[in-house]
């Protein structure tokens, strides 16, 4: 540790004297390549105690992302197209490297000050700095809802158990840092603003562990068991969760048609087996692989964009929603209701099925319901609510149009919910609101 702190302090003073990253890069790669991710947060540390300003140290993130990018498409991830998801979760982790450097880095330097007003100063920074890294949760989406069930369908589910356990404490720990941060600046206190300083080395030093161990095993992992299709499917749906960087340069276009994970044929071939991470390929091995072959689409199932049920199942989810339901078509009439388990809004019966929406309430009622549902069809409203009450109980009405995929309006839906606990209750919900 003591040969890389030397290193590094050697670096800043050619940085000082106003050498360039891509100069400093070419001298010390291979000594720089061995610096870890996990390793930065204590060089750092070290760094500032002993009297390195925050604003010189600052200078070697541009660096060691540059280097560590290059360390992965020299080995791990060799021959990985510009634009192709693996590519841009790489680019994030290295934007998520440097949020982190600078993350800790002002944290070391608020752990090792006396003087309250520089610690608050420094805390406001960091704040700024945490707002930003709480854009993580994108990138950790993409991996948990999009790479994991593909392991978990090949018999892989320690990894995403593992790391999503991991990058939950990440989440948790940005939440508490902003809390004590916060109480820290308006109660004006060194003990906090330490505490709060604490919290945020962990979200560093995780951070970083997460982003080497996303790098060096799961990317390559995943790289060598999913095909195109798979691929297809990941960028496709990434492009709706969102990147943290810009990604409009990158053109990466499938060639295949997206496979989602039931659609697989969940197997891990000897040749695939070979070209794992070696951590990997020996837990498989000992352990072997039980692939997830369960079918989950059914004869008879309604195959449905969001996927697949079938009618008892339907029939009971409806049931079970805590609103009813009823839906008219473009024509003004009713084509179907549902009946909530948990309370009753107005009366229905299935007599209703084919009547015009507007004869399924009162006539002083008739103008109102035409009205609505001529604004809700034409697009002039978006939706319209209303309150109202059913003997002792509260009722909100919410009226919407029903869309197809293009956007053409081809129905409105009536959405009756039984809101009286909440209005009640108020206080007492706003203590049970957990955080997740």
């Amino acid at each position: 540790m003591e040969e890389k702190i030397e290193l590094l302090k050697s670096i800043l003073k050619e940085l000082h004297r106003g050498a360039s990253v891509d100069e400093l890069k070419e001298r010390f790669r291979e000594v720089l390549s061995k610096v870890s991710p996990i390793e930065i947060p204590f060089i750092e540390q070290q760094l500032i105690r002993e009297g390195v300003r925050v604003e010189d140290i600052l200078k070697l993130c541009d660096l060691h992302v540059a280097l560590f990018r290059e360390a992965l498409e020299s080995r791990e991830l060799s021959g990985v197209s510009e634009g192709h998801p693996v590519d841009l979760l790489v680019r994030e982790n290295e934007w998520l490297m440097k949020q982190a450097e600078i993350l800790g880095l002002y944290a070391s330097q608020l752990m090792n000050t006396d003087d309250l007003g520089q610690a608050l100063n420094i805390l406001k920074t960091m704040t700024r700095i945490t707002g930003e890294l709480r854009k993580v949760k994108i990138h950790y989406r993409k991996v948990q809802m999009l790479i994991f069930p593909y392991l978990e369908k090949r018999g892989v589910s320690a990894i995403p158990r593992v790391l999503w356990g991991r990058e939950d404490q990440v989440i948790v720990k940005l939440r508490k840092f902003y809390e004590k941060a916060v109480k820290a600046i308006e109660n004006r206190t060194l003990e906090l603003a330490r505490e709060a300083g604490k919290i945020a080395m962990e979200i560093s030093k995780e951070i970083g562990e997460l982003i080497f161990r996303e790098n060096k095993i799961l990317y390559p992992t995943v790289y060598a068991l999913f095909d195109e299709s798979e691929w297809a499917t990941i960028y496709y749906e990434s492009n709706k969760i969102g990147w943290l960087i810009d990604t409009s340069s990158f053109k990466w276009k499938p060639s295949v048609e997206p496979k989602y994970p039931y659609m697989i044929k969940p197997i891990v071939t000897p040749e695939q087996l070979a070209k794992l991470p070696v951590e990997v390929k020996n837990i498989l091995e000992k352990s072997g692989i039980t692939p997830d072959t369960y079918e989950i689409k059914k004869e008879n199932d309604i195959v449905l964009e969001t996927g697949f049920i079938d009618k008892e199942e339907l029939e009971g989810l409806l049931r079970a929603l805590p609103v009813e339901i009823t839906f008219a078509n473009k024509d003004h009439r009713v084509r179907m209701f549902s009946e909530s388990m948990f309370h009753k809004g107005f009366l229905r019966t299935k007599t209703i099925i084919g009547r015009k929406l507007e004869y399924c309430h009162p006539p002083r009622l008739e103008p109102l319901v035409k009205k609505v549902a001529r604004e809700i069809l034409s697009g002039e409203k978006p939706y319209r609510v209303f309150w109202t009450k059913v003997g002792d109980r509260t009722i909100r009405v919410l009226i919407a149009p029903v869309k197809n995929r293009d956007g053409e309006i081809i129905g409105v839906v009536e959405l009756v919910e039984d809101m009286t606990d909440i209005i009640n209750n108020v206080e007492e919900i706003k203590k049970s609101i957990m955080v997740l």
